[in-house]
């Protein structure tokens, strides 16, 4: 007999997790649902959105009871099924939502005592601030393992000089945990910035899809923090949990496809029958929802694992690598299945197509 443990997760939602996922739910029915077309064509998210978000308590559940927090167990589970709901709303929100959460989590899973009092507790104040991480370049052969953003060891510190891009919600964030080499040290860190500090700039860019999310380049210039600034981040463990958060995110997305192209192809009629009847429309509505069963499940077998502590790193790179693919895929049936109609702005299919798109670009984002 083996002394492993049985290779194995269980699906059911506890009393806590469901009592969440209903909230949640209801939140993304209310405040995401009926907003999401309005929030792309004005490329930001509407007046109030993030206030309205962090009264769901996501960045204030696992900071610590001493630092203003509910003091709740750190669960990759619970926030992995939060980053599904509401991606189902809209990616770009659902990730903006979960941002000031990716960087609590990388304090607390990285940053000593001192640092989480530092940074965490300004996160849980009556009028808390937002946080973000920023570790993507704008170069197209961009490796996480490579940064080229430099620290230098100093006198005083660190003087940091590089550009981050793809960054969220960095024009409204106070903390900005930044990903780079250190000098000398053949190894890398994260290194806390306040959005104001000397040799920041900050330039809001544009892109095709995630259109409500501020995303934003992040320019460095003999920017000088404290060594109290440094972070010892685990990169990997950083970019694994984000692998799963995101992909969590890109499969409640599709959930959102599949749902909308069902009941059109089954009231959608064509020479006296629904198309649906229709041996390619129902085989391509069956591959989607098999190729999404597929996705949820890894998804959440890479977040069990994660919480059990176990290791998970080639799960979250199955998580990454899968739902980029199969959510494009997705995402192009669902505007196939509409025929002319998924070309139009009328239907939101393009809007999901459009969004699906970030699912193989982004990294760092919406860490579980």
């Amino acid at each position: 007999m083996s002394d492993q443990p049985p290779a194995c997760f269980d699906l059911t939602l506890t009393e806590e997790q469901r009592i969440t996922r209903e909230s949640l739910r209801r939140f993304v029915a209310s405040h995401i649902k009926p907003v999401m077309r309005q929030a792309d064509e004005a490329a930001q998210a509407p007046a109030g959105f993030y206030k309205q978000a962090n009264e769901l308590g996501l960045c204030l559940m696992p900071i610590p009871e001493a630092l203003g927090g509910a003091g709740m167990q750190r669960s990759p589970i619970a926030n992995m099924l939060n980053a599904e709901d509401l991606g189902e709303g809209d990616m770009g929100l659902a990730i903006g939502a979960l941002t000031p959460l990716s960087f609590v989590n990388a304090v607390l899973d990285f940053g000593t005592q001192a640092q989480q009092e530092t940074y965490l507790t300004p996160m849980a104040s009556e009028q808390p601030e937002t946080a973000t991480i920023a570790l993507m370049e704008p170069r197209a052969t961009f490796e996480a393992s490579e940064l080229q953003t430099l620290a230098q060891p100093v006198a005083d510190g660190y003087r940091i000089n590089g550009v981050k891009n793809l960054v969220p919600l960095a024009d409204q964030a106070r903390f900005i945990l930044v990903l780079a080499s250190v000098e000398g040290e053949g190894s890398h860190a994260g290194f806390v910035v306040e959005r104001d500090a000397e040799g920041v700039s900050i330039t809001r860019e544009s892109f095709m899809g995630l259109r409500p999310l501020s995303l934003n380049r992040v320019a460095l210039e003999d920017v000088v923090v404290p060594p109290s600034a440094r972070i010892n981040v685990d990169l990997n463990r950083l970019l694994d949990l984000s692998s799963i958060g995101l992909a969590a995110v890109t499969v409640g997305c599709c959930q959102a496809v599949l749902d909308y192209v069902v009941p059109y192809v089954n009231e959608r009629t064509a020479f006296g029958e629904p198309i649906s009847h229709r041996q390619s429309v129902a085989f391509m509505v069956a591959d989607m929802a098999t190729e999404l069963e597929a996705m949820r499940l890894m998804v959440y077998r890479a977040a069990s694992r994660a919480e059990q502590g176990l290791d998970f790193h080639e799960n979250a790179y199955w998580c990454r690598a899968f739902c980029a693919e199969k959510a494009m895929e997705i995402g192009t049936n669902g505007v196939q299945l509409l025929g002319g109609h998924g070309f139009i702005r009328e239907h939101p299919v393009e809007l999901w197509y459009r969004n699906l798109r970030a699912a193989a670009l982004l990294q760092g984002a919406a860490c579980i």
